[in-house]
């Protein structure tokens, strides 16, 4: 089981600079941002005030919440309007008649949702950890968080040469919408409360639905956006990703009766040049800039490398990287892909299970950040790659 590590207390206070000789091949030429996924996911159960401060204690530029919205209309950290999926709401008695089933997304799910609990009862509730491999020795003790006291937490641990960024994302907004709590609203008012909705502020606001950034750009928002792009699975077989409904698209264009687009036209020059009237960057799934294909066998099928019994990433190798990087960055903007993690059933054969070897995979061909649930892995490997770029960094 994975524990928390050791950091060396010089980490967290670290600035990076590239020395002026040495280019970078990220957009600005800086180098690129670590992103803490939900917090430091891989270590305590994610989106809790505890992940998030672990986060940056194992040296991570920027926290990222997926923000929904509770009945009382307080935006919390989650990535699931599900409570079910990462709390301890199941195995708590005085809830039991809130279970319910709803379509989320075009997806029916039974469970509790956030929108039937007022903030003074979501306070009630503990994270729990949802990926099978990872222990689960702190679930039920971290606590749930809301965006603004996310927000106080990284001004809090900001110094004069450590800047905290924050990383919200519009999740499910117009499932949130059309319960009647939309998100865009709070989410502009909650940056103009804080200081923090200009354009040099230490944010970058996200969502996979184009329409709640342009709605949150025409009303307000200043920061910095970014469009996620998503895709459902990939096929080892070919390397081709691989779209299924619901998921195969943002979820405003479905509901809006675009359904011949998927997730792909975003990748194009064409959707890239539409991206960049209202976004800043892309946040696409990894894959969308290395695929990854597998052996095959006598029939055509991936073959099981690690005789663990199922076919996973680790299952894969590298492809040539696509050129969405060198597009995106034509275009002006910035790419942040998702998601590094430590597990080796995640990991490319390429790797024999180094996480820190994919990672330099990615930094070589000039991703300006990255999303992952273990910073410090991430921040170790970002100074490897910088090393052999040439450029000292504090350690």
């Amino acid at each position: 089981m994975s524990k928390i590590p050791l950091v060396h207390p010089l980490l967290a206070a670290c600035a990076l600079a590239a020395s002026a000789g040495t280019p970078l091949p990220t957009l600005d030429g800086k180098p690129p941002l670590v992103v803490a996924h939900r917090g430091a996911g891989g270590y305590l159960p994610e989106e809790t005030y505890e992940a998030y401060v672990c986060a940056i204690d194992l040296g991570a530029d920027v926290i990222e919440p997926d923000l929904i919205m509770t009945k009382d209309h307080v935006l919390i950290a989650r990535h699931d309007p599900n409570l079910a999926i990462s709390t301890n709401v199941a195995s708590l008695p005085r809830f039991a008649d809130r279970k319910r089933t709803r379509n989320v997304d075009g997806e029916i799910q039974e469970g509790w949702f956030a929108a039937d609990f007022t903030l003074a009862e979501i306070r009630t509730l503990g994270g729990i950890v949802t990926d099978p491999e990872r222990s689960k020795a702190m679930d039920g003790k971290c606590r749930l968080v809301t965006f603004q006291e996310i927000i106080d937490l990284a001004k809090s641990r900001s110094t004069a040469k450590r800047k905290i960024w924050i990383y919200p994302e519009s999740k499910n907004p117009t499932y949130n919408r059309e319960l009647g709590l939309p998100l865009e609203d709070s989410i502009v008012a909650t940056l103009q409360r804080a200081g923090w909705n200009r354009r040099d502020a230490p944010v970058f606001v996200q969502s996979f639905e184009p329409s709640s950034l342009k709605y949150m750009r025409a009303h307000g928002l200043k920061t910095q956006v970014i469009q996620l792009i998503g895709a459902n699975d990939i096929d080892l077989r070919t390397g081709k990703l691989i779209y299924k409904v619901p998921d195969d698209r943002p979820y405003d264009w479905t509901r809006a009766g675009d359904t011949t687009r998927t997730f792909e036209a975003m990748t194009t020059p064409a959707g890239l040049a539409e991206i960049a009237t209202y976004a800043d960057g892309i946040g696409p799934w990894k894959l969308f800039l290395i695929p990854l294909k597998a052996k095959l066998d006598s029939t055509g099928n991936p073959v099981d490398l690690n005789h663990d019994g199922k076919i996973s990433d680790a299952d894969g190798f590298q492809m040539a990287p696509t050129t969405l990087v060198a597009d995106a960055h034509k275009a002006g903007l910035a790419v942040h892909p998702y998601t590094f993690r430590n597990e080796k059933r995640r990991i490319p054969a390429d790797f024999h299970g180094d996480p820190k070897a994919e990672l330099k995979s990615f930094f070589r061909i000039g991703v300006d950040a990255v999303f992952t649930d273990f910073a410090d892995t991430a921040i170790s490997a970002r100074r490897e790659w910088l090393a052999e770029m040439g450029v000292r960094t504090p350690r």
